[in-house]
């Protein structure tokens, strides 16, 4: 993405918003008039980096590279040359921001080494638009932004995750790009009759990100609550070192594999087993107690039963006495089962539950249950079946949503999440996160992520769960309203 701090993109080259068409006939070409605040300021701001880029090639050459390493915070940083876009947002730590390792330990933030060097040699020169975009890029803070709106090729409403308060920014380039529900590391210069962003990391985050964004907020209050005050922008200033640490652990966090895995650490893989079973009642009977501390009366209240009091359906959830990963937990929910007249459905997560269901009923019922299938299939194999192009013949024979099973099991994980104990959620369920505002704003960036996960789903056996249901269950708005 670019940024206001950069080296100046040619008339000729490629638009850095990507989109395809020469700078000149694309941002640089920008509906704003000659002489809008939008125009003034990026003059201003080309030609005060400009000269900071060639004093700091000049003076500071050879200490861009131990500035690399404290921006990452690490002796071993992936190399600067191969770390594509980093440098329109490492750029401005090192100009204004970065000091050499004789700066005290503790003290107050200031001016870095390089742009203080700038100052003192040129700061007279400096016409006032330059000395405002400077005092800018030296004192507002480095922070986390969710993206409320986008008008694309023109501005960003943007909300500040951990001060709060929203700010209209003139972008054109990224405006392009982003989407409400983006969270953005970025700096905002609030300049003469335009706000815009001074810094931009080069990539987006999406709104599952919010979950640490949020437990950052929630420690940088604690700390600022012992002066019996609210947080303020000069307190994320002065803890940028910190704040920066999330950045870049979350930046890392998203070049790693995902490692899917349930609380019991085993690899998430759907399973789905289907007996046949003698009758309802013996089946429930005998099953019955692997609902933890729950009693048969409990279960039968949300029962199916004939006007003759003859069973004909009941859901039981399989669930064993806490959780050896979340010592708080009181039970862990192993699995589902439902049983329906003489057919008998669980479902699971994992191979090892799977194999464990199957024993227990076999065990319990004996020669009363017959296994017919069981239907398996892991989290990304249902991503790439639900790419597939609609109506094509391998996405018709191979998907495995069509299967009426698999279709049962999403659709009761969605039903029953609400009142799953979440681990983002610190081991609460949504219904209980929902009645804090941190809670509550986590649990909507996670219905907004589950959103996006399921959007690209196409094709007539793909699954698309009704989220706004479970915004209405959790009274919260729905996205549409």
């Amino acid at each position: 993405m670019p940024s206001n701090l950069r080296e100046k993109t040619g008339r000729n080259d490629p638009c850095p918003c990507r989109s395809g068409k020469k700078h000149k006939h694309c941002c640089l070409k920008a509906p704003a008039a000659e002489d809008s605040p939008w125009k003034r300021q990026r003059v201003a701001s080309d030609s005060l980096t400009d000269d900071l880029l060639a004093f700091a090639k000049r003076k500071f050459g050879r200490d861009l590279l131990d500035a690399w390493d404290d921006f990452n915070q690490t002796v071993f940083p992936p190399p600067y040359e191969r770390t594509e876009g980093e440098a329109q947002i490492f750029m401005p730590y090192y100009l204004f921001d970065w000091e050499r390792p004789t700066r005290r330990r503790g003290a107050r933030p200031r001016v870095g080494v390089v742009g203080r060097s700038f100052l003192e040699r040129f700061g007279g020169s400096l016409s006032e638009l330059e000395a405002l975009i400077f005092i800018q890029a030296t004192t507002q803070p480095v922070s986390f932004y969710e993206v409320l709106h986008s008008a694309p090729g023109e501005s960003l409403v943007l909300r500040d995750l951990l001060i709060g308060g929203d700010t209209t920014v003139v972008e054109r380039s990224a405006s392009r790009m982003l989407r409400p529900g983006d969270i953005v590391y970025a700096q905002i210069w609030q300049l003469p009759e335009v706000n815009t962003l001074g810094r931009l990391a080069p990539i987006p985050f999406p709104p599952r990100n919010k979950v640490e964004i949020v437990e950052w907020r929630v420690k940088l209050r604690r700390k600022i609550a012992r002066q019996n005050r609210e947080l303020a922008a000069a307190d994320v200033v002065r803890y940028a070192e910190e704040t920066r640490a999330l950045y870049l652990h979350l930046r890392d966090v998203r070049h790693l594999p995902p490692r899917l895995c349930n609380t019991d650490g085993d690899s998430l893989v759907f399973h789905t087993l289907t007996f046949r079973v003698g009758s309802a009642q013996v089946a429930f009977d005998a099953l019955a107690p692997l609902a933890w501390e729950r009693s048969k009366e409990e279960l039968l209240k949300d029962a199916e039963v004939t006007r003759d009091g003859v069973l004909c359906s009941v859901e039981i959830e399989w669930a064993k006495p806490g959780n050896k990963k979340f010592k708080t937990w009181d039970n862990t929910i192993l699995g589902r089962l439902k049983i329906s007249g003489r057919s008998l459905v669980a479902t699971v997560n994992s191979k090892e539950r799977a194999r464990s269901i199957r024993a227990e009923i076999e065990r319990r019922l004996g020669i009363l249950a017959v296994h017919q299938s069981t239907v398996s299939q892991a989290p990304e194999e249902l991503v790439k079946d639900r790419e597939q192009p609609a109506g094509s013949a391998e996405f018709e024979e191979s998907d495995g949503l069509l299967d009426p099973a698999v279709r049962e099991h999403i659709d009761a994980m969605m039903q029953s999440w609400a009142h799953q104990k979440i681990p983002a959620l610190g081991g609460r369920s949504p219904v209980e996160a929902v009645a804090d505002p941190d809670g509550r704003e986590i649990v909507e960036a996670l219905l907004l992520d589950m959103e996006r996960q399921y959007e690209r789903s196409k094709g007539p056996g793909a699954v698309r769960p009704d989220i706004d249901a479970l915004r209405r269950l959790l009274n919260l708005v729905p996205a549409s309203v």
